[in-house]
């Protein structure tokens, strides 16, 4: 506690010299904070998002099927499995049939998937509903980002071009019934939703789908020949290594944040431990030890750290509330990444996140506060009393 007291005094002491260390070390504790904050709402954001709209609960593939090579599509389908059939009609496990194709927009030609999905289903968030209206043409639904790219919006009538599971070609009108807005690409770009009755129709492909989407009252029971099960978490990875990914690099520029604050530490330490000489020196004399010594000045440093967290409580946190509250508008673009992010990230603060960086900061700016302090064991009582150092 006497360490503590001197400590505290000595910095006040200290006067601007102190408040400007803390306010460096306060400020890279918030951009860490603010930074990963960010990133953890991202993920958080991206991991709802992808189980509303494309996941679910996990899914099945048919034993061909490869999201990475369209050239398994043609043998990516087979009739829907009895175990799976129950649940299908209950409505808690969606049937999925893809099939390549092309859309000839304005007479411009651009290749496109396209997905047969039953209208009332209830397990992704979809607005398959949207595909029971009547019309002449055959209704289908795109996302804003497809519609975008082919310049079309609803109530548009194009073209489209696939093959059946013979090999056959074969065309006919489509009319865009619905634009959905969705923050995961793979379910809007380079895709057209269409009834999977008539999909199947079309390629011959009758009571057939390339995949099934789980909802969250499946149980699996059992293997399903010819189908492999993935669930929720490794349908998950890529988004989770990415932003593993993303927090990796965007250390870098943290430790170089971290690095000049406790150079700014050292360097005080140093300066203090060389100008007050004289009075380590009347400390060892009135009998403190000299590791006594070496713990007051290592407390002192480490006490900026004390001093930036309570700096952040006081102001920070106002200000994190408030980010949190209006969230991180993205750039116009970064829709078409090809990942899944929204138009406003809102960043999540956890405990972990903000005890963890407390910690971390306060142990480092500890060791850098020990290592100039050392030196105080290696002086005489009385050359430190004249002011001088051995």
């Amino acid at each position: 506690m006497i360490a503590i007291k001197l400590a505290y005094r000595n910095l006040v002491g200290a006067g601007l010299r102190t408040w400007l260390n803390v306010i460096v070390l306060a400020f890279v504790l918030f951009m860490i904070i603010w930074h990963y904050g960010i990133l953890d709402g991202w993920n958080e954001q991206a991991n709802r998002d992808m189980k509303a709209w494309e996941v679910g609960n996990g899914q099945y593939w048919q034993e061909n099927y490869d999201p990475y090579d369209f050239f398994t599509l043609e043998e990516s389908h087979a009739k829907i499995p009895e175990a799976l059939k129950k649940a299908t009609n209950d409505g808690i496990v969606t049937p999925i049939l893809i099939n390549q194709g092309s859309i000839y927009p304005e007479g411009r030609i651009q290749s496109m998937l396209l997905k047969g999905i039953t209208p009332d289903q209830n397990v992704i968030v979809l607005p398959s509903e949207e595909l029971n209206v009547e019309s002449e043409e055959i209704p289908v639904i795109i996302g804003r980002r497809m519609a975008k790219s082919c310049k079309l919006q609803e109530g548009d009538v194009t073209t489209i071009r696939w093959r059946d599971i013979n090999g056959t070609f074969d065309a006919t009108e489509v009319k865009i019934v619905k634009v959905f807005n969705c923050d995961v690409p793979n379910v809007d770009q380079g895709q057209i939703w269409i009834h999977i009755e008539k999909l199947q129709e079309m390629m011959q492909a009758y009571g057939e789908a390339t995949m099934f989407i789980i909802g969250e009252d499946f149980e699996m029971n059992e293997t399903v020949s010819g189908w492999e099960y993935k669930d929720f978490d490794f349908l998950m990875t890529e988004m989770n290594e990415m932003m593993k990914m993303k927090k990796v690099g965007g250390s870098f520029m943290y430790v170089i944040l971290m690095l000049l604050a406790m150079l700014a530490i050292f360097d005080t330490q140093v300066l203090s431990i060389f100008r007050r000489q004289k009075e380590i020196g009347t400390y060892i004399a009135m009998g403190m030890t000299r590791a006594q010594v070496v713990s007051l000045f290592t407390v002192e440093g480490a006490m900026h750290a004390i001093l930036a967290v309570i700096f952040i409580g006081i102001f920070g946190t106002p200000l994190l509330i408030w980010l949190m509250s209006i969230g991180m508008t993205m750039p116009a673009g970064s829709d078409d990444m090809g990942i899944a992010i929204a138009e406003t990230i809102y960043p999540v603060y956890g405990a972990g996140l903000i005890i963890g960086t407390s910690l971390l900061i306060f142990v480092i700016t500890l060791i850098v506060s020990y290592l100039p302090a050392r030196k105080i064991s290696k002086m005489k009582p009385t050359d430190a009393i004249k002011g001088k150092i051995q």
